[in-house]
Parts: C-alpha cells; structure tokens; sequence
C-alpha cells in the first residue's frame, strides 16, 4: 500500500477507531534543510518525537486541505497541521504526511501499536 491523498472520511474512521488504544507516535516538523539553504532571511526550524507512548480519548481531522489532525488526551493536546497524504498499513500504522508544492516532507504523523 502507498500513500494517497487525504480521505477525510477515511482518515476520521481510522482516527475513531484507534481511539482510548496505547500507541507509539512520531512526529516531525521541518521547514529547516529545504527553506534556509535557499534563502538566507528563512530560519531553519523542526521538531521531532518518535516511540513516545500516547493514548488519545479524541481524534479529529478537520480543514479543507491541507489538514489539520488533533489527538485529544486527558491532559492536552497533540495536532499536525499541513497533512496532505495518508495510509492506514498491514502493520496496524496510521500514517499521515504534508507535503509542500515541491514534493518535499514538511509535517509527518504516524501512530502504530508497536514502536517504529
């Protein structure tokens, strides 16, 4: 299976049903390596987290494309905004993936009930 834009409806079923589930996510940001090498006034930025345990009581993609998915725990909130493309795999992963004009990452998403 390969990534395919976004369903929102697809993606909302599988968010519900890996709901109240202890999983691993990794989530990465980066807007660093693609914006600063090509403009010198750009700031290179990211964020990453990978095998960090969590367990959401509320998933929810929303916007009109790119998306914006949140996972709602008992104590805050986690979200990816700029998600573009997805696949739900035979391993049981959710992954959810931005990418920019030029084909290049930007946000990546992913949950799975074994660490990456």
């Amino acid at each position: 299976m390969a990534l395919k834009a976004i369903d929102v409806y697809e993606v909302q079923a599988t968010l519900n049903g890996l709901v109240n589930q202890e999983l691993y996510i990794h989530l990465e940001t980066t807007k660093g390596a693609y914006a600063a090498h090509n403009d010198d006034s750009q700031v290179a930025v990211g964020a990453y987290i990978r095998n960090a345990k969590v367990i959401y009581n509320h998933g929810k993609i929303t916007g009109d494309g790119p998306y914006r998915v949140g996972l709602k725990m008992d104590l805050g909130w986690i979200y990816a905004e700029g998600v573009t493309d997805w696949e739900f795999d035979d391993k049981g992963r959710l992954l959810l993936t931005g990418h920019d004009s030029e084909g290049r990452l930007t946000v990546s998403l992913q949950l799975s009930p074994n660490p990456f």
